[in-house]
């Protein structure tokens, strides 16, 4: 995604409703059919730079934290409604939406992968990374292929 984008998003989002980090990041992933969602790295300090331009409030404390528009705010977003949409435009044009499958089954590898981490012995651990590293080679074997699609 482009520099900008991540602050544009959470304007548009905001300014459909207040909504906190997570959600915030939740409602990209889900306005973008998973193609896109940003990391808590990139959306709270978009959220504080925001705040500190008096474009963003946030009410409650610590997981009860809430962002929502203020005047400011909703007139900005009114006055730069083509740049805050842009966005979503972005994705649509960059991350076209190819490899569900492989996405999908990713993200059980990734959860898989922090399960063995997590409570895997020293043996399941070593397994587990020769397991990942073939994976990897077999992807990139796929890639070296030169058998057309479909034959």
């Amino acid at each position: 995604m482009r520099r900008g984008d991540v602050r544009a998003a959470l304007l548009a989002l905001l300014h459909e409703q207040p909504r906190n980090g997570y959600q915030l990041i939740q409602a990209v992933a889900e306005r973008s059919g998973g193609r896109w969602r940003p990391s808590p790295g990139s959306v709270y300090p978009a959220l504080a730079q925001l705040e500190e331009e008096g474009l963003v409030g946030v009410t409650g404390t610590g997981t009860d934290r809430r962002c929502h528009l203020t005047e400011a705010g909703h007139a900005f977003v009114a006055a730069n409604e083509d740049r805050v949409n842009e966005p979503w435009r972005s994705v649509d044009r960059r991350l076209p939406d190819r490899g569900a499958e492989v996405r999908h089954a990713l993200d059980g590898l990734a959860s898989a992968a922090t399960q063995v981490t997590a409570t895997g012995s020293d043996e399941q651990l070593t397994r587990a990374g020769r397991v990942l590293d073939a994976a990897r080679r077999d992807l990139y074997r796929i890639l070296a292929d030169d058998t057309p699609a479909g034959s």
